[in-house]
């Protein structure tokens, strides 16, 4: 209730109503063109390519909302930005020059900005081949050099557009513009998995009982997910007292909010998007090649052996990415300097080095905590599907984004708020 009584506030403020409705009307426009199909694709033939069990045809379709498995204009979603940010990301440490531009302020980041948006555009296009002459290449009509460049153009054009739309809501919206483009392609499969669910209790191949049992184990993830992503370990801080001129200034204390999951739901969307890379590489070979077969069975999330090699995969990423984008968004040597020059200091930690030090210590604990908590919720139910067959893949993983990406946005409505002097239902 306080959530909507938030957002009903929001809404009498013009601009963030402004906000507000452009975020929705993009997401609307994202929701279009999921639905208009890539000209010159027989559709009969769409169905036969994810007619098989055993791939990860599904990780692109959950990013696309379906748009994948239609061969849509947005088929390709926005996997290729976020392949581009990883690898642009993992450079920034590897190569100095990309360091240097990381802490040149807004100039360097619009740069490296504009480095990610050249790769996305170049891993679309080798995705775009290998979906057009590969994956799908039965189901184009024309094979000429002619229609295959249409559709990969086509294919190009529409992750393009995506990034530039999740640009155009990250300036003119609320929320994270990339992780609303795959929070809608996610919302978007509600309908249809509750079709399958009915379809499956009125074939009686579900129980009352187990139907009962997954709907609290998903509310229970989601409590989990909402507790884990507010909890934060506060670090306490003395300011000294000081005179300048003929006022005092300082002698309070404070706090540092060090959050449990200073990551997000990130590592997740990285960790998926990394174990997908293999089915990309098979696009390029024929669907009986032995590669193919190999990545089927070694990397499939729902036959042994693959679901044991994907999930422990999975977790180590997941636990890697983790720890790996906390780094690059919490700098303990930064906020030490900061405090130090304040005049500010953790009580029985010497300030510098030591501060540092401690708090790397408190940071690398609890982001464990959050770490195990993301890979346990990403994996247990495709562990339950295996062991029960109960068709659930990733829907913790897909409880985790929407559910992150929700309370993220709804975070940057209440600093708005906050801003405008109002309480939000998070505060």
């Amino acid at each position: 209730m306080d959530m909507i009584r938030t957002i009903a506030k929001a809404w009498k403020i013009e601009d963030l109503k402004k906000k507000i409705i452009f975020t929705l009307l993009m997401l609307v426009v994202f929701r279009i063109g999921s639905n208009i199909p890539v000209p010159g694709i027989n559709r009969s033939i769409l169905s036969e390519v994810f007619s098989g069990d055993g791939n990860l045809f599904e990780i692109f379709d959950m990013f696309s909302g379906g748009a994948f498995s239609n061969f849509t204009i947005f088929a390709l979603s926005i996997t290729p930005y976020i392949t581009a940010s990883i690898i642009l990301q993992l450079l920034t440490i590897a190569v100095p020059t990309l360091e240097r531009l990381s802490k040149e302020g807004t100039e360097g980041r619009k740069k490296i900005t504009q480095y990610t948006r050249y790769l996305t555009v170049g891993l679309a296009v080798i995705q775009a081949i290998g979906m057009t002459i590969g994956l799908f290449n039965k189901a184009v009509i024309d094979k000429s050099l002619f229609s295959v460049t249409t559709i990969v153009i086509i294919l190009t054009a529409g992750t393009a557009f995506l990034m530039w739309l999740g640009e155009k809501i990250n300036e003119s919206g609320i929320g994270n513009g990339i992780s609303l483009i795959i929070f809608g392609g996610i919302i978007a499969r509600v309908p249809s998995g509750i079709r399958t669910v009915a379809s499956k209790y009125e074939a009686k191949e579900l129980s009352f009982m187990t139907l009962i049992l997954i709907l609290i184990a998903a509310l229970l993830i989601i409590v989990g997910i909402i507790a884990v992503q507010q909890g934060e370990r506060r670090i306490p801080v003395q300011y000294a007292k000081r005179v300048v001129g003929r006022k005092m200034y300082g002698g309070q204390a404070t706090h540092i909010p060090l959050k449990v999951n200073q990551a997000g739901v990130i590592p997740v969307i990285f960790a998926m998007s990394f174990l997908a890379f293999p089915l990309t590489v098979t696009y390029f070979a024929p669907s009986d090649s032995s590669f193919t077969a190999w990545v089927n069975k070694w990397l499939s999330y729902n036959q042994s052996p693959g679901v044991w090699v994907y999930s422990i995969l999975n977790i180590a990423l997941i636990i890697f990415f983790t720890y790996f984008y906390t780094s690059v968004t919490f700098n303990p040597m930064e906020v030490a300097n900061n405090m130090k020059a304040n005049g500010g200091f953790i009580p029985g930690i010497r300030p510098g080095r030591t501060t540092v030090e401690y708090m790397n210590r408190v940071m690398t604990r609890i982001t464990f905590v959050g770490a195990v908590f993301l890979a346990a919720v990403a994996i247990l139910p495709t562990l339950v599907s295996t062991l029960t067959g109960l068709s659930i893949h990733f829907g913790g993983t897909s409880l985790l984004i929407a559910v992150g990406v929700a309370l993220d946005t709804m975070k940057q409505l209440e600093n708005q708020m906050v801003m405008r002097n109002y309480q939000g239902f998070l505060g």
